[in-house]
């Protein structure tokens, strides 16, 4: 018994001993490791890796962040952002948190809710396009204004939880004021959808905020869009206005499942764009040809724009653009002839931190090779913006001039009289992620 108790002691002894320590993670290695995966995936698929720096000096950089902005291609790098794995795919289909609305000014600068979300706390709480916002959190909104003339309304980040005071004086006059928590919510992206006769056509507007995919579908497509195109469809529309005046932009399959509604059967297996990733990824360029659904037959398509339409907005008017008639109204758009895809799934240590890296990696050029708009696609007529008008309602300017166009082939002089160039715009508010889709 003795011997047997020796040998198990022994044993004992000898697994404790043999038996590794766990090493206690030393997070400034971590942290080093993940912004070196940075560098690594941006010199291997950043369209501009030729711009990068020969050198760079990771202790230079507090933050991932920081490192990121450090390394950017300025000149024409607007875009390129970091979040997390979660974050990303979420916003692109719709899953959000926050109050769910957005801002626009008048020429008189009076600030008014420009759209809400059917599911947010703001849409359940009843808001509408139309209520002027005088007060935020009992300051009137002139203390919000910066010193580059810009606003800042210190509302918090998306986080639920984080509560915020806004009264708002409505159309009839009366005022009221709503305290609103921001919460997770599924947000919809067709705020407006109707039929309008002008005269003896059936004109569809379709008021579209962001190019979201339905979780779940396959192929990556939108729901929404499908229900609506065959809305317009069974109406027999002969024109179409879409109107993209908050539209950040959103997922690309979802603008090539808009642009296969609208474009004529005629063009079906024509190019629709290409993408052009950088020198060392010639192998990946690719391209997307028209595949015509359903059987709304247009000659043109008329685009209601702001500096707030950008992105995936601006893909559908590039590409529809060498192949039917199109008319923008509003404003010049944002600028962004480029795009990007996460690279998280190229690196292991990105993807274990869960560090979601999301920089340009390609350009777009339409079938007759317009790719460089990095000013925006200019407005054929500029018209002032009307936030206090509801959706649909035709004393909205943008509207109005759109239907006074499919009615004459022109916009008059007294609509263009009312354009404006605000000084903030809600994509201001924004950045990275989040200015895809701008919303508070």
């Amino acid at each position: 018994m003795k011997k047997i108790l020796w040998i198990s002691v022994w044993l004992w002894m000898c697994v404790g001993a043999c038996t590794p320590k766990e090493e206690p993670v030393d997070p400034g290695k971590v942290e080093d490791e993940v912004k070196k995966a940075i560098v690594d995936v941006m010199r291997e698929w950043y369209f501009w890796n030729d711009q990068l720096p020969a050198t760079i000096d990771l202790s230079k950089f507090p933050s991932n962040e920081e490192l990121l902005d450090g390394i950017l291609y300025k000149p024409l790098d607007r875009f390129s952002y970091l979040t997390t794995q979660e974050n990303f795919n979420n916003s692109f289909v719709g899953k959000n948190a926050g109050h769910g609305f957005g801002f626009a000014f008048t020429a008189d600068e009076k600030l008014y809710i420009s759209f809400v979300f059917n599911e947010s706390p703001a849409g359940k709480d009843g808001w509408k396009r139309g209520w002027e916002i005088t007060q935020i959190n009992d300051k009137p909104i002139a203390d919000y204004k910066t010193s580059t003339g810009g606003y800042d309304f210190k509302l918090g980040g998306p986080d639920p939880g984080i509560t915020n005071k806004f009264t708002f004086k409505l159309p009839d006059g009366s005022t009221t004021t709503r305290s609103n928590t921001k919460a997770e919510y599924q947000s919809n992206s067709v705020l407006d959808q109707r039929i309008i006769q002008v005269d003896t056509k059936k004109v569809g507007y379709w008021a579209y905020q962001s190019f979201k995919a339905t979780a779940g579908l396959s192929p990556t497509r939108s729901a929404e869009v499908q229900t609506s195109m065959e809305y317009f469809q069974s109406q027999g529309v002969q024109e179409l206005i879409i109107d993209l005046r908050y539209n950040g932009g959103g997922s690309v399959a979802v603008a090539e499942q808009i642009c296969n509604y609208i474009v004529q059967s005629s063009n079906t297996g024509k190019l629709m764009y290409t993408n052009q990733l950088n020198a060392t990824k010639t192998a990946q360029n690719s391209s997307r040809n028209f595949n015509k659904i359903g059987n709304i037959n247009l000659s043109r398509v008329l685009f209601i724009t702001s500096r707030s339409s950008a992105s995936a907005s601006e893909l559908i008017i590039n590409a529809l653009d060498p192949y039917m008639d199109v008319v923008l109204i509003g404003d010049n758009t944002f600028g962004k002839p480029v795009g990007s895809f996460p690279l998280s799934s190229y690196n292991r240590i990105l993807q274990t931190n869960n560090v979601e890296v999301v920089p340009i990696t390609f350009a777009i050029a339409n079938s007759a090779g317009k790719a460089e708009y990095f000013d925006g696609f200019p407005a054929d007529f500029k018209i002032g913006d009307s936030p206090q008008i509801a959706w649909g309602d035709t004393k909205d300017l943008r509207l109005a001039a759109a239907i006074q166009y499919i009615r004459t082939g022109t916009v008059g002089n007294r609509m263009k009289d009312s354009y404006f160039k605000p000084s903030w715009e809600i994509i201001d508010a924004f950045k990275g992620l989040q200015q895809e889709f701008p919303v508070f």
